[in-house]
């Protein structure tokens, strides 16, 4: 079996894996580690939590020991789709390079630039940036990319969904030609993608060490099927089933990454499932990027049990200890479902991913199926059966109000009748109510008012002359006032 000791890795960097704990590589990181050395370009194909990010840092910083960075002139770049991804790179290279004097600089959203504009000036071995992040600075005269030695795309197929492809064309652009080395790592390799591997790399090593979008066989996968009760309720009732989910597993829940499509649906998902008692926090693009870090730390740390995530946590979060992976919503992309469960059976642990559907998801079901080329086992709904109606504590504000409002409408209808019924049988027979009580005093009539199209009637009588009533007093045509005028034409005519 082959070892880090035998991958030509430098003694320092070797050591510093030793230190991480690490002495086996895993299929990708011993494919793509020597060529990568060799200074060819790779495109390396695996599955998430298979150890790609190691596969270029450790062969970055055996090629980068030697030389000297110069101001605002990297001498590597890594371009990450997210920060969450450039951050969690930083914090490898931090670990591999321990022992390794190599600067380096990460440039993502929602930190100051006057930090970032410090490190560049100082010049920087290895620069982890998002495409736009990097561009900003390129544009504001800050960097320049002529000095790049090695270029990395992590995650390039989520570069593509997240709209970054022209992003990165154009950085591959500002590079100097057929000076730099290029390494392509993703889960899933899509057609555009290898049209930017023929563009931009020359004679790579493809390293593929498994089938396109595939899940892991660490990772046990199971599918709920929910038919809500209404449409209304559909979401309250989601929820209650992810806590049935929760609780159905125990203590083998040690930490969890629950998943949904939607930024507002993350919210209130992780307020409800904090309302019911559990250690929830939300993470998605919209949070500041100081408490997406602090949230993140927690879940790394242990001190936060379950994470409540959109996509853009779907990749790159290296928490090896995930145990489980609940799939909110189905993801609408089939590919992000590999994504989203790789979070969990991580470095050979084994772990659990569930997944909740509806009858409408049934599309994008097959899709998932079809992609991972198997199908995803039915799991028995933990709330046996019809799922219960939603409790106002886990209804949102919105579903409660239509829940009320809806209630009270159906309530006036159905007893609306009921009640007139009653009051008639609860009326005493007038033989009865004679004899039993003074007749009252009469009420005095109020005079009846015209209904407003009596009123509009009256109106038009005002306005309008009366209609003669006998046949002899109708006037035919214009009667003896004819005009002069037509009288002579007429005359004419006759005369004619």
């Amino acid at each position: 079996m082959t070892q880090f000791s035998d991958l030509n890795l430098d003694p320092r960097v070797l050591q510093a894996v030793t230190e991480a704990g690490y002495t086996t590589p895993t299929p990708i990181q011993a494919q793509a580690i020597p060529p990568a050395i060799e200074g060819r370009d790779v495109l390396g194909i695996a599955q998430t939590g298979t150890g790609k990010t190691a596969s270029f840092v450790l062969p970055m910083i055996t090629r980068l020991q030697q030389g000297r960075a110069r101001a605002r002139m990297p001498r590597s770049l890594v371009l990450c789709p997210t920060r969450e991804l450039a951050a969690q790179v930083a914090e490898n290279f931090d670990r591999y390079a321990a022992h390794v004097k190599l600067s380096k600089a990460l440039l993502i959203g929602g930190v100051s630039f006057k930090d970032q504009d410090a490190l560049i000036d100082r010049g920087v071995d290895v620069l982890i940036a998002t495409p736009g992040r990097l561009l900003d600075h390129f544009e504001r005269g800050k960097l320049l990319l002529t000095g790049i030695e090695i270029m990395v795309v992590d995650e390039a197929d989520r570069m593509l969904d997240m709209g970054f492809i022209p992003d990165i064309e154009r950085i591959f652009g500002l590079l100097r030609p057929g000076s730099f080395q290029t390494l392509f790592f993703s889960a899933t390799m899509a057609k555009e993608i290898e049209r930017l591997t023929r563009a931009f790399l020359r004679d790579p090593v493809k390293v593929e060490v498994a089938r396109r979008a595939t899940a892991a066989e660490t990772i046990t996968q199971g599918l709920v099927l929910l038919e809500p009760s209404r449409r209304e309720s559909e979401a309250a009732e989601k929820r209650a089933v992810l806590r049935a989910l929760i609780d159905a597993e125990g203590e083998a829940c040690t930490n969890a990454i629950v998943f949904c499509n939607r930024k507002v649906d993350v919210d209130i998902v992780a307020r409800s499932l904090r309302k019911y008692g559990y250690n929830a926090a939300a993470i998605h693009g919209d949070l500041d990027q100081s408490e997406r870090m602090r949230t993140l730390e927690s879940f790394r740390e242990g001190r936060l049990r379950l994470l409540v995530a959109s996509d853009v946590a779907a990749r790159g979060l290296d928490i090896p200890a995930v145990s489980h992976v609940f799939n909110f919503d189905v993801p609408t992309h089939s590919e992000d479902y590999v994504h989203r469960i790789g979070r969990t059976g991580r470095a050979g642990r084994s772990g659990k991913a569930l997944t909740i559907a509806v009858p409408r998801d049934e599309k994008l079901l097959a899709a998932i199926e079809t992609l991972i080329q198997r199908e995803i086992p039915r799991v028995e709904n933990p709330l046996k059966g019809a799922p219960p109606r939603p409790s106002s504590g886990a209804a949102s504000a919105g579903e409660q109000r239509s829940d009320r409002r809806r209630g009270r409408e159906q309530a006036r209808q159905s007893e609306g009748p009921k009640r007139r019924t009653a009051a008639a049988a609860a009326l005493p027979e007038p033989a009865a109510a004679a004899d039993s009580a003074p007749r009252p005093e009469p009420r005095r009539e109020r005079p009846e008012r015209p209904r407003r199209e009596d009123r509009r009637d009256e109106r038009r009588e005002d306005i309008q002359p009366p209609r003669p009533q006998a046949e002899e007093d109708c006037i035919v045509g214009m009667g003896d006032d004819v005009p002069s005028f037509i009288a002579r034409s007429f005359e004419e005519r006759l005369a004619g």
